[in-house]
């Protein structure tokens, strides 16, 4: 099993997290961009090129160092895509572009993964353009619909769901000798000082929440002031280890830690090593999330990246991604791809709850809506206090 989850979305912006405010204290003006002044003329036609901003390790990969799905595009459309794994941190790459989508510059690429608490500032400013529904008819037919309404984008006109997955709870079963069912369960007294939380408040803060009965795509800023509370008088009597980003992993992999916040995509990896690790989703909820694919201002190449989108959208594209990556499928007809599969590891994925999640499971998740500009500097001067970050 790879290593591409563990590499992946405990890094995305787990500290920084600048606000859209946090621009002008960097120098960069806030500045809204207007849907007339979002567009460059569009080179598709004459230019068959494509540039394409991704994290590391978030697309299929064989023996020889290609990436088969990609080099099926290519073929099949004759646009050549340049690739470029370069972003390696929501705010470090929102850093990185922000200068020049303020500006209206020429942002370099055509096409990049943004994670949806992040996505929604890009929406916010004006800084990605619209999408043309007539290029997505993949998109159109096989989006998850669970997926495809997020708060920051209702009718996706502005994103496209890359890989998704839940924020969960992960422990140590034969260690605890016990199930864990809800996240107050991690409160229990002979847990303290071997649980973790992610140091990231976006990543941190939907599961804390709901665990109080928050309805998280429309939380007020009570709900996370209740939460922020609770999990400082955590602090103050030592019950969390420790905050976290990625190397939550390693913690419960050694028995460092008996329990944790955790992403389904690392537990299917965890679990593959170690069979005694579950991953809980609680009665009370869980967090669905989403990575996007995003076109910003100005592209040159925005009719090509909507083609590229849209394969990925056929359900043989989606099966051969979901089979390597190993997050939840924003294309859930994949499963009967992959269930048809001669080869028997390659087909388990069909039954992969943490993949291909059922009615039940499912009955349980909501998407978190993303902090505003004007909620965001009260919410991480309390949650750096907190989880000293």
């Amino acid at each position: 099993m790879r290593s591409a989850t563990l590499s992946r979305r405990s890094a995305l912006g787990a500290f920084g997290l600048l606000g859209l405010g946090g621009l002008s204290a960097c120098g960069i003006p806030a500045a809204y961009v207007p849907e007339e002044r979002r567009t460059a003329a569009d080179r598709s036609d004459r230019d068959k090129s494509l540039n394409f901003s991704n994290w590391t390790q978030y697309i299929d990969v064989d023996k020889t160092g290609k990436r088969p799905t990609l080099e099926e595009f290519q073929k099949r459309t004759g646009i050549a895509v340049t690739y470029t794994e370069d972003i390696n941190d929501n705010d470090e790459f929102f850093g990185k572009i922000s200068p020049v989508l303020a500006q209206g510059g020429d942002p370099g690429r055509d096409l990049m993964v943004i994670s949806d608490w992040m996505a929604g500032r890009y929406v916010a400013l004006g800084w990605v353009e619209t999408l043309d529904k007539a290029n997505l008819p993949n998109v159109t037919k096989y989006l998850d619909p669970q997926l495809s309404h997020p708060a920051f984008d209702p009718d996706r006109s502005h994103s496209v769901p890359w890989q998704s997955g839940i924020t969960g709870i992960a422990y140590n079963r034969k260690t605890l000798g016990r199930e864990i069912k809800r996240t107050s369960d991690l409160w229990a007294p002979d847990l303290r000082g071997r649980i973790t939380l992610f140091a990231g408040m976006d990543e941190a803060l939907g599961l804390l929440m709901l665990a109080n009965g928050a309805n998280i795509a429309k939380f007020t800023a009570d709900d996370a002031h209740k939460a922020m509370n609770q999990v400082q008088k955590l602090v103050d009597t030592k019950h969390i280890r420790r905050f976290t980003g990625n190397d939550y992993t390693s913690d419960l992999a050694s028995g460092a830690a008996v329990a944790c916040q955790a992403y389904s995509g690392d537990v299917i990896q965890l679990r593959a090593q170690n069979p005694d690790i579950e991953f809980v989703v609680p009665e009370e909820g869980a967090e669905l999330w989403a990575e996007s694919l995003m076109i910003p201002n100005r592209a040159d190449h925005k009719s090509n990246a909507e083609r590229l989108m849209d394969y990925y959208y056929q359900p043989e594209v989606a099966a051969q991604l979901t089979a390597f990556v190993q997050y939840i499928c924003p294309v859930p007809a994949a499963r009967e791809v992959l269930a048809r599969s001669t080869d028997p590891d390659t087909a388990a994925l069909a039954d992969e709850p943490l993949i291909f999640p059922g009615a039940e499971i499912r009955a349980k998740l909501q998407t978190m809506r993303d902090v505003t500009a004007a909620e965001r500097p009260d919410f991480h001067q309390i949650w750096g206090q907190v989880a000293g970050v």
